[in-house]
């Protein structure tokens, strides 16, 4: 599942536009990724019954943000998040918070493909509005799950500016070893250069603790523009049936 880390907005922390861009790319496929660390999203959902918490720190140039996405599956098919982050920027600290709903037109199976669909808004500290999404991602397994391509083609509203922007994500994870992965995606919007990011993945417990870890920059981006991040995530037992 996983998030989605919209637009051209800096969590209202006063840091440069390039950072703030940043901040969105983090954001836009929310509870949409492909489960941490990937902000590429994947046609996959929680279990049914079930319950997950996302959280995670990245660190860039001048700026620290605190991620928790608690995410629940209550029905068996329909997968709802709302958490949000905390950032903090050359002293100043603000809160945005995220809402997002996710669904699967077709689960993806082993060496076959889904296709998922998620919607949400991302209420800002500072600015007027919500910025709205929807995203399309789609998966692919390859070599009995050893390999997972994840693509995405999505839409997004900047509420504030009323601009609407196409977003977009291509990436991949690899098993390396019984219990770690190599994530490496890309990731962007129909204006400017797109980012990119890799990074590992490890379950403590499989299927129920997992640490992670990533580096990520813009494309042609100097060290201003690059983070570090470092996530936990928990998934439960199926309880709320």
């Amino acid at each position: 599942m996983r998030l989605v880390r919209i637009p051209f907005f800096s969590f209202g922390i006063g840091i440069p536009a390039a950072l703030g861009w940043l901040c969105a790319a983090m954001t836009w496929p929310l509870a949409a990724q492909a489960g941490r660390p990937m902000v590429t999203d994947d046609a996959r959902i929680v279990d049914a019954g079930a319950c997950q918490l996302e959280t995670w720190s990245q660190h860039s140039a001048g700026s620290t943000q605190w991620w928790a996405l608690p995410a629940c599956n209550p029905g068996g098919s329909l997968e709802l998040t709302m958490g949000g982050a905390v950032s903090d920027a050359e002293g100043h600290r603000s809160t945005d918070v995220i809402v997002q709903g996710k669904m699967l037109l077709k689960p993806l199976q082993t060496d076959g493909w889904g296709l998922g669909m998620a919607a949400g808004a991302v209420r800002h500290a500072q600015g007027s509005g919500f910025d709205g999404f929807i995203n399309l991602p789609a998966s692919i397994s390859l070599r009995d799950d050893a390999v997972v391509v994840h693509a995405n083609l999505g839409w997004l509203h900047e509420g504030e500016s009323r601009r609407n922007r196409l977003t977009w994500g291509l990436g991949t994870e690899a098993q390396l070893a019984e219990c770690t992965w190599l994530i490496a995606e890309t990731f962007g919007q129909n204006q400017g250069n797109p980012f990119h990011q890799i990074g590992l993945r490890h379950w403590l417990v499989p299927d129920r603790v997992q640490l992670d870890a990533t580096y990520g920059n813009r494309n042609g981006g100097g060290t201003g523009e690059r983070w570090f991040s470092l996530g936990l995530r928990l998934l439960s037992r199926p309880f709320l049936r």
